[in-house]
């Protein structure tokens, strides 16, 4: 459960990540390890076993014979049917990346691209690839000497894998495109050399592994579940808070109630609640009041943060199956001798769960608003208008819920599904595509104002509990209020607000991290 003392040992582990050792075989990579790599907190090792080898020796044995291999001496896409001269296969390759890399808008930032060239070389160790060694050991000396490609964040539509933003990550392999090292961004050759690494040439096969997966979407997916996952604890420490300052009745979080309905996030949810309210003062002194039930933003809490924390559930499920996946086309199968054209690079998968992410933090931050509403507007359990002890003259914590309505709204836009279209692309060859790129980017949109949609209840809910002292809140919300008081005081008049809630979304990242 979500405690002060659980924060401070995640910190600490965090701080442990580094000096850690992420070891890439294909199969076993996990979402902390996601984590540390992008955030620079352990450097990255490969273990390549012999289905590798056997793999690439697959290709070479291909190409020696007549039989057409896809994307190894044909073209690609509605081109799949033009056959390509043996002397000319490496120009394949090097056109297919140039040709690709053509996204437009704002770069990703450094974290998802540094994600992107984690998974990527994941994908490639597992072994179905058909890939020589050193362009793997490539991808992992990039991310291990800092140089990150300039990948565009616009351009994918989710299906024969994240085609234009991996193709700006392998060009920089071959020398081209542009890359940031220590800070700058530089011609790709000059960031490689700066790091003591030469560009790759590629070799038949390999540009088109370079391009065909799901590293984009399941990069921003992975990073926002992480965050996700733990900011659905920091709302119920939010919501625990505003009900001690709506002097509200915990009677809707009894085991009892629960376990006739027992879906697993709302018996978590309860138990959580449960916990942060342990030895509370603020409900002892109403035990007997007249009032019976809490309006459903308060009661409802087990129910609500019960099914966000079942649909992220479903989301870590397949985050961690895509993050030891093989998403390359065609496939190389040693064992039986077979090379197998698929659709591995499709990223429906990705594309239904990234929606369903998004979804459940909108229903987050709707939630969250509604409580922050009622603290600043309801004065039954004592509390003063907006939340300050001289209304009138003073405007308190008013416009607070504004900011939280704005960004509700805005929440409420990006909540439509990506994954609702599709735009047939190549001439009708690609006629179902999954726009889970798009779903990511508007995720991690969600994920930002949710965050500071919580960051507003956390301010009014801390307010709220000050005007029952010297009554006490339950014993793990005092340790959170003493550490969210470093961040913010407590308002006696009105001041400026400017950054504070800013600096409270920071205070939910950095304790969550």
């Amino acid at each position: 459960m979500w405690t002060l003392e659980n924060r401070e040992n995640q910190l600490k582990n965090k701080s442990d990540a580094n000096g850690k050792v992420v070891t890439l075989d294909g199969e076993s990579l996990s979402l902390e390890e996601v984590e540390w790599v992008a955030d620079g907190q352990a450097t990255v090792a490969l273990n390549l076993g012999p289905r590798f080898y056997a793999s690439r020796k697959q290709i070479e044995n291909r190409m020696e014979g007549e039989a057409a291999v896809y994307g190894v001496n044909t073209g690609f896409g509605n081109l799949a049917t033009v056959r390509i001269p043996h002397d000319k296969l490496a120009i394949l390759q090097r056109n297919l990346l140039i040709s690709h890399a053509t996204g437009v808008g704002a770069p990703l930032p450094r974290r998802v691209v540094r994600s992107m060239l984690l998974l990527r070389a994941n994908s490639l160790a597992k072994g179905y690839s058909g890939v020589r060694a050193e362009l793997v050991q490539l991808l992992v000396d990039m991310l291990n000497h800092g140089v990150h490609p300039v990948v565009p964040s616009q351009g994918s539509v989710g299906a024969s894998g994240d085609l234009a933003p991996l193709a700006h990550i392998a060009c920089v392999l071959i020398g081209e495109g542009r890359a940031e090292y220590n800070g700058e961004v530089l011609p790709a050759k000059e960031a490689l050399s700066l790091a003591g690494l030469n560009p790759v040439q590629l070799a038949p096969k390999e540009g088109l592994a370079l391009i065909n997966g799901t590293q984009m979407m399941a990069s921003l997916g992975a990073l926002a579940l992480a965050r996700a996952l733990r900011l659905v604890e920091v709302a119920e420490i939010a919501g625990a808070l505003s009900l001690e300052a709506f002097k509200g009745t915990d009677a809707a979080f009894h085991p009892a109630i629960q376990a006739v309905r027992p879906h697993p996030g709302q018996v978590a949810a309860a138990a959580h609640l449960r916990e942060l309210l342990a030895g509370s003062e603020v409900m002892e002194s109403h035990r007997g009041c007249s009032k019976v039930q809490d309006p459903y933003s308060l009661r409802c809490m087990p129910q609500v943060f019960g099914a966000i924390r079942d649909a992220l559930d479903y989301c870590r499920r397949v985050i961690e199956v895509e993050l030891n996946s093989a998403t390359d086309n065609p496939l190389c199968f040693p064992e039986e001798d077979l090379v197998l054209s698929g659709g591995n690079f499709h990223g429906q998968p990705l594309a239904i769960m990234l929606d369903t992410m998004g979804l459940a933090l909108v229903q987050l931050g709707n939630f969250s608003e509604r409580r922050s509403y009622k603290l600043l507007t309801s004065y039954e359990a004592g509390l003063p208008a907006f939340l300050t002890a001289y209304p009138g003259l003073n405007s308190g914590l008013m416009v607070t819920q504004y900011i939280a309505a704005a960004l509700a709204n805005d929440n409420k836009v990006l909540s439509h599904p990506a994954s609702a279209d599709s735009i047939p692309t190549s001439a009708g060859t690609e006629d179902f595509n999954s726009m889970g790129a798009n779903s990511a980017l508007k995720l991690n949109s969600i994920l930002e104002n949710t965050t500071r949609i919580i960051a507003v209840e956390l301010m009014c809910a801390a307010q709220g509990v000050e005007f029952h002292l010297p009554l006490q809140p339950g014993e793990p919300l005092r340790e959170i209020m003493v550490s969210l008081r470093a961040v913010v005081p407590h308002l006696e008049e009105d001041r400026l607000l400017d950054g504070e809630i800013e600096k409270i979304a920071q205070w939910i990242l950095d304790y969550g991290l």
